[in-house]
């Protein structure tokens, strides 16, 4: 079994005229947590929208556990393994929170739901407190826990996470993302785009930089946070 989960070589995506990602290649492995940082409008929502076929490449290849997928439409995806949380959630606000959570389930035909139903309880409380309730009715913190347990409960390989923090309370941050790590260390793997570049470096594997729609930087983790460029230009010091 080949250790990448993901593997994309030469990625590019334009808006009519614009070009959003020229030439992009990047490598996942199993069971590690990646983090894209840039500054605002540089290609990180479009890459994960490619990787989720919620875009569409111009050139290039995708392939995941070893699979072209370049091709495939997103349904597909979801079915071979990759979930995504979205920026802004897009969530449905009319349903309960827990209609919102067996949604994530749609594409499964197996009888493990409700054990998985009980996973994301154990690990978000407070929307079994809320099961019932709208989805649109809680907080802004509640609706991200709704996003996360809604990809989980399609048994991703892969989950993509975009924009986590953003709007959130730095308690309820540290809450999502304990959870982001517990899953990272039982196996499921994570490509996490957030513009918290200190707090997705804190807890990635390894990262790549996005400038211009192209990978600037790319290395562990660990050695970018003592990075010169990156500390000037994403962390603030």
């Amino acid at each position: 079994m080949e250790n990448n989960i993901l593997k994309i070589s030469n990625l590019s995506c334009n808006y009519g005229q614009i070009i959003a990602l020229e030439d992009i290649s990047l490598e996942i492995n199993r069971g590690e947590i990646v983090s894209l940082i840039g500054a605002n409008g540089v290609g990180k929502t479009t890459l994960l929208r490619t990787i989720s076929a919620l875009s569409k490449e111009k050139s290039g290849k995708i392939l995941f556990c070893g699979v072209d997928i370049t091709k495939y439409d997103s349904d597909k995806r979801v079915r071979m393994g990759i979930a995504q949380v979205p920026e802004g959630r897009g969530l449905f606000t009319i349903l309960s929170v827990e209609e919102n959570l067996k949604l994530g389930a749609y594409c499964r035909k197996d009888d493990k739901i409700i054990e998985d139903l009980d996973y994301v309880y154990e690990k978000f409380p407070i929307l079994r407190e809320k099961k019932d309730d709208y989805a649109g009715t809680l907080s802004g913190g509640q609706q991200q826990m709704i996003a996360v347990g809604r990809a989980l409960m399609s048994k991703p390989k892969l989950l993509l996470l975009d924009e986590l923090s953003m709007g959130l309370a730095p308690i309820v941050v540290e809450e999502i993302f304990n959870v982001i790590t517990t899953l990272r260390d039982m196996g499921t793997t994570i490509f996490l785009v957030e513009q918290n570049a200190f707090l997705a470096l804190s807890i990635s594997d390894r990262a790549y930089v996005l400038e211009n729609g192209r990978v600037a930087i790319s290395g562990k983790s660990e050695d970018m946070l003592s990075d010169t460029r990156v500390k000037e230009a994403y962390l603030g010091v």
